[in-house]
């Protein structure tokens, strides 16, 4: 799962964006409209980002019954591609799992994510089902969540087709992940998909009719976008146009809300405190994996980037290498940030590199025993997939069927 879902699963602390109003319960023409101004008036470079803070809110009640919560719908997902590092644990996974305790979450596999840049086939497959056996082993719990594989729900690639008709070729060609990537593989090697893929990643969250979306620095123009296109449907095919079709009318999709994620989880590269760890970075120096061992976990950090100033400290500009590990130990230790400050204020390089070692083993120890179990017993696995992907079916289906007939056609 290389990308996160939006948190195409990865997540960090920044300033929240704006979204501007929106509502899910029905048609904001003049708010379409605005915002289509908005985006013409950009310089190409980027989307202008109108998300909000999203505090979590009161739970909708069910129209049925007052005294009975609807809890609020969140989806997320990581790439079956490369190793599951620390990164995309601490920052999507781990978050999961509090999350599934208080919404109706939906955490999957973004395996059609995994093929827009060349790939191997069978790394491909294994992945797919380590990335599965991780979640597990981090503690998703599939009696709390739908757990499965993208291409086991077919509705993701018919809905992200639909909302390619509705998509201008120019939203995407602002997309800065397209430009920077192929501008690396070079136009012979960049496939159609990689310009494309914000629509099926749209579609993976509209197709939920999802209320929040846990993002992450690099995820908020994707989120924008999904936005925006929601919007776009539900104004050019919602309302009386689809009510007159024998539909319910009304909005097709739910516009989607961020989620901040909780502060101190993003995490950077060993070897460069400014870039993000990721999988596509090509030393695995960079990262720490789920699965290392321990003598692998105590030679990378050994090894990695630290600087020459005295004593150790959070949120020096200066020193963005100290911040990054020592955030790291704050989220594996579970200690509090002044906690961690006080503790590590006087200590040298060579004492704290110990003591994060032996907190990152201690933490992911259970998690490596756990895989193990999981990985072993393929017929649990495959079960929990498929039982997953018959609830998101069920869900995906009608949002899918809404949308055939509010665009027109014949109904099979």
């Amino acid at each position: 799962m290389g990308r996160s879902l939006l948190s195409h699963f990865n997540m960090v602390t920044y300033s929240a964006p704006r979204f501007a109003s929106s509502t899910s319960c029905g048609l904001s023409i003049g708010g379409y409209l605005r915002r289509t101004q908005l985006i013409r008036q950009q310089d190409g470079r980027d989307f202008r980002c109108f998300c909000s803070s999203v505090a979590v809110s009161e739970p909708v009640k069910n129209s049925e019954s007052s005294s009975s919560p609807v809890r609020k719908r969140i989806v997320s997902g990581v790439q079956p591609t490369g190793s599951i590092h620390l990164g995309n644990y601490l920052g999507a996974i781990k978050n999961w799992i509090r999350l599934q305790d208080t919404y109706e979450t939906f955490f999957f596999i973004v395996d059609l994510h995994a093929i827009t840049l060349q790939y191997d086939a069978q790394q491909l497959l294994r992945a797919t089902r380590d990335t599965a056996a991780i979640y597990l082993a981090c503690g998703v719990n599939p009696s709390k969540a739908s757990v499965f594989v993208q291409s086991h729900v077919r509705a993701h690639v018919e809905l992200m087709w639909l909302l390619s008709s509705a998509t201008p070729i120019g939203w995407l060609n602002r997309m800065i992940q397209f430009k920077e990537k192929s501008r690396k593989a070079g136009d012979e090697n960049v496939g159609v998909a990689l310009l494309t893929y914000p629509v099926l990643m749209a579609a993976d969250i509209l197709l939920y009719q999802s209320d929040l979306v846990p993002v992450g620095e690099d995820q908020k123009q994707h989120l924008e976008l999904t936005r925006e296109l929601a919007e776009r449907v539900n104004y050019l095919y919602g309302g009386r146009k689809w009510k007159k079709l024998g539909g319910r009318g009304g909005a097709i999709f739910k516009v989607p809300e961020p989620l901040i994620p909780p502060a101190g989880a993003r995490i950077m590269s060993l070897t460069d405190g400014l870039s993000k760890m990721s999988k596509s970075a090509p030393s695995d120096q960079s990262r720490i994996n789920l699965l290392d061992s321990k003598d692998v976990i105590a030679n990378k950090i050994k090894r990695c980037k630290t600087d020459a100033f005295p004593g150790l400290e959070f949120d020096n500009a200066e020193r963005p290498e100290c911040n990054n590990l020592l955030s790291i130990y704050q989220l594996v230790s579970g200690k509090t940030k002044q906690e961690v400050a006080e503790e590590c204020r006087d200590m040298n390089w060579g004492t704290f590199k110990v003591v994060l070692t032996d907190a990152l083993v201690d933490h992911l120890h259970p998690i490596q025993v756990r895989y193990e179990e999981i990985i072993s017993d393929s017929s649990y696995l495959d079960e929990v997939l498929a039982e997953g992907a018959r609830k998101a079916a069920d869900i995906a289906d009608v949002t899918v069927n809404n949308v055939y007939q509010a665009m027109g056609f014949l109904r099979r």
